[in-house]
């Protein structure tokens, strides 16, 4: 998943006549709610899962539709267990006419039928979808049919302490070998306490960037079988048990164990991690007692840069009663640039409007910068229906036996692809 907020729950320029008349809407008048009588303006339900900060950030953006037009009000209505809530409206009615979405869920709803495709839209509209992250729009879209538009995109890049890198000696690394080394000489030992930590080992779960970075792939070219337990796996775990059991440049618990609350690498005992855009406005609110950089993920034994791609997009429920105007307000969202910048600016996200981009807001960000770099080459999740399960069933259990010195990295990869290919086969269809 997939977003620079202050927390994870906290926290796109359409073309033609389309970009002109949302970039005129942009600029209406406050009172445009107020020119039509109410029996004439049409009512949106806009369902999402985002309270607090975010929630605000919501409704900034349903104010601003709202203001820039006098036929369409749209209400943003909090849902918790908002999935569940969902299914059950879509097969007994009441549902929503705008979903919020995290984007990987694409490939296992579309099949059941609950979600509205959006290609006549496109087209009557004259989107360009260049306009957008290729890979989004692929994380939106089941057999050939689109069914949202990009909202938010994110990435993982190299968060580092400058302070620290700059009292070791030590540059910013770019490769797996530079990162190796940089670890080891910003690691701190007292005897058996770790006092500071050179790189953090603590997700597992980033095991596929790892594999894309040693020129691998989660899945096979056609998405069939797991691809993992090979020569670019095993470089993967080799890397970690170095890292963990020779280098030492981490202990595992150690960001868990300093205490609730605790954020290492604010307090300065973590020197590198990776980690998403959402964290950006937490670290740069300590200000210079936090003096960090970010980089671009360093790349694999043979070059391989790599990134996941997450994030989450506006959609369209098979069951909403007013179809034509939740894509206006969609529209107006996500594929229009002011309207995007202005998202950005009040949610700290990166949209998934490419020409937003554009604007100093992100240009003149030298820790934005990275992100926007590495989006270019990031990759989102496999799209089969079973992936969740064989990752989290299949995967992250055989990694964590690993890590922990249960299981060899042979035995590690063996056992995760014979779970893992089964999970996959006993989920390609969608009940």
């Amino acid at each position: 998943m997939t977003v620079f907020t202050l927390v994870a729950l906290m926290f796109t320029a359409a073309c033609g006549n389309t970009a002109n008349t949302a970039n005129n809407n942009a600029n209406a008048p406050t009172n445009g709610g107020n020119k039509e009588s109410s029996a004439k303006v049409k009512e949106v339900t806009f369902w999402g899962d985002w309270g607090g900060e975010g929630q605000k950030q919501f409704e900034t953006m349903v104010d601003a539709f709202n203001n820039s037009q006098d036929k369409i009000r749209v209400k943003y209505v909090l849902q918790q267990d908002m999935i569940t809530k969902f299914l059950t409206a879509a097969t007994s009615g009441g549902s929503p006419d705008v979903l919020f979405w995290d984007r990987w869920r694409t490939s296992l709803y579309a099949p059941k039928n609950v979600l509205h495709p959006i290609d006549e839209y496109v087209t009557k509209d004259g989107l360009n979808k260049e306009d957008f992250y290729g890979e989004a729009l692929k994380e939106l879209s089941y057999q050939d049919k689109l069914y949202g538009l990009p909202l938010t995109v994110d990435a993982r890049a190299l968060f580092y302490n400058k302070k620290l890198l700059a009292d070791a000696g030590v540059t910013p690394p770019t490769t797996w070998a530079e990162l190796e080394a940089a670890a080891k000489k910003l690691t701190k030992w007292n005897g058996n306490k770790l006092e500071v930590a050179g790189f953090s080992l603590n997700d597992k779960g980033l095991f596929n960037m790892y594999l894309q970075q040693a020129g691998g792939q989660m899945l096979n070219a056609d998405n069939t079988a797991t691809n993992f337990n090979n020569e670019q796996g095993k470089a993967v775990l080799d890397l970690w048990d170095r890292m963990l059991n020779k280098d030492k440049v981490y202990k595992l618990g150690f960001e868990t164990g300093l205490g609730e609350g605790t954020d290492a690498f604010v307090t300065g005992k973590l020197a590198m991690q990776y980690n998403g855009p959402w964290n950006l406005s937490t670290y740069k609110k300590f200000g210079k007692d936090l003096d960090f950089g970010v980089v671009a993920p360093p790349a694999g034994p043979n070059g391989d840069q790599a990134s996941i791609m997450g994030g989450f997009g506006l959609v369209i429920p098979a069951g909403a009663k007013n179809k034509e105007e939740a894509w206006e307000f969609i529209k107006f969202w996500t594929a229009n640039k002011d309207n995007a910048l202005l998202w950005a600016k009040t949610s700290l996200n990166i949209p998934g409007f490419k020409p937003a981009l554009e604007d100093p807001f992100f240009t003149e960000d030298p820790n934005l910068k990275p992100f926007i770099e590495t989006l270019n080459t990031a990759k989102i999740r496999p799209q089969h229906s079973g992936y969740s399960v064989m990752e989290d069933d299949a995967l992250l259990p055989n990694l964590d036996l690993f890590l922990n010195g249960k299981l060899s990295a042979e035995d590690t990869l063996k056992k995760a692809q014979q779970r893992g290919d089964q999970l996959l086969k006993d989920n390609a269809t969608v009940q």
